[in-house]
């Protein structure tokens, strides 16, 4: 069962101000949550406390969430806990005392249900753990997508407000990354990418890098092109896998890719890398939503991605079949080829992503009213 919030609300009236503790409160998720060029802001969401010294705030370091700590919660200024991220920190008994708090303030509590399955985590039965004390508290769920609240509904019994991902991407940058398409014409090459980062739980790349570099070679210009960091590649990694090191290695030898090995990407580089890019596959088995195909919706790069969670549901993908039971590689190849003979994804403008964020802004703000009063 499915709460569909309608974003044509329109901005809400000028009323008191709302303090919301959000954990986090500097993800860019969070962020991009909030209205636009706002003088005198309306909603206010706390700087995430310094886990090294909680009387301070941070914008870079956030994890642990002080805002979970029971001492934290009893004492700060806050009018409303909203969660995102983080909860993993507590285990669900702390979860649980945490929430008490907030209960026995009489604040209400907004759960944003991101991950139904945690793409950290092989073993799921903590983070179902998790879940269940933070449906149980809330006043009210969030999540991205009708899927999700179908499924929500189905293993909680509640119903979920679904308000869309916002941009990932900064405007100026969108808005650069647009032009440079535009100025660079048809590119010579088509250029694939996988990005195996640090590896997460969820990834599979050796799964499907057989099947991407058979494809990609296949198509004339193609370029199958593959980032990682150092610490799952590189010989002393501290993190090293060293069937998949040696995959990449030998298959950059043989010519099938490029291989880019290197430290975590700042997100001016990140930008610059995926928007350098035709498509991104994501090698996921498990998971839910995504925020990397939100930013490649942003710069216009396609997405093909997995059957497994709701990312078809987040915005246009080329999805193959891939989850915890199999992988379909025909499925894959078909998706490949369609991306390279369609030709590049149509980007969110700036102006589309400017509109959605203040409708999804003004739902927030509506919610944590409703809740006030």
């Amino acid at each position: 069962m499915t709460q569909r919030a309608s974003l044509e609300q329109g901005s809400v009236q000028p009323a008191d101000r709302i303090t919301v503790a959000s954990v986090p409160g500097s993800h860019v998720y969070v962020r991009h949550i909030a209205a636009l060029d706002e003088e005198r802001p309306t909603v206010v969401r706390l700087d995430d406390p310094d886990p090294d010294a909680p009387g301070r705030s941070t914008v870079e370091k956030w994890w642990p969430p002080v805002m979970l700590d029971p001492a934290w919660l009893r004492e700060a200024d806050y009018d409303l806990l909203h969660v995102q991220f983080g909860f993993d920190a507590r285990d669900p008994a702390q979860l649980e005392e945490a929430l008490s708090v907030v209960a026995e303030r009489g604040a209400p509590f907004v759960y944003t249900a991101h991950d139904l399955r945690n793409p950290h985590h092989r073993d799921s039965s903590t983070h179902a753990r998790q879940l269940d004390v933070l449906m149980d508290h809330a006043d009210a769920v969030i999540t991205l997508t009708s899927g999700a609240a179908d499924e929500i509904w189905r293993r909680w019994s509640r119903e979920a407000l679904v308000l869309p991902h916002p941009h990932v991407v900064d405007f100026p940058t969108m808005r650069a990354q647009r032009a440079r398409r535009a100025a660079a014409g048809v590119p010579a090459d088509f250029r694939v990418g996988l990005h195996v980062k640090s590896l997460r739980a969820n990834m599979d790349p050796l799964a499907i890098l057989p099947t991407l570099e058979e494809t990609v070679a296949s198509l004339p210009g193609a370029v199958l092109v593959v980032n990682g960091h150092r610490d799952v590649l590189d010989r002393d990694g501290a993190r090293r896998d060293i069937e998949l090191a040696d995959h990449l290695e030998e298959a950059q030898r043989s010519g099938r890719l490029e291989l880019h090995v290197h430290d975590f990407l700042d997100d001016a580089s990140l930008w610059d890398y995926l928007g350098g890019l035709d498509v991104s596959v994501l090698p996921y088995r498990f998971g839910t939503h995504s925020g990397w195909l939100e930013a490649c919706r942003d710069l216009g790069t396609s997405v093909v991605a997995p059957t497994c969670g709701y990312y078809a549901e987040q915005g246009p993908v080329l999805s193959y079949e891939m989850d915890e039971e199999g992988f379909d590689p025909e499925s894959l190849s078909r998706a490949i080829t369609l991306a390279y003979e369609e030709g590049p994804a149509a980007a969110a403008t700036v102006g589309q992503r400017r509109r959605q964020r203040a409708e999804i802004a003004a739902a927030h703000e509506s919610l944590y009213r409703r809740l006030l009063s």
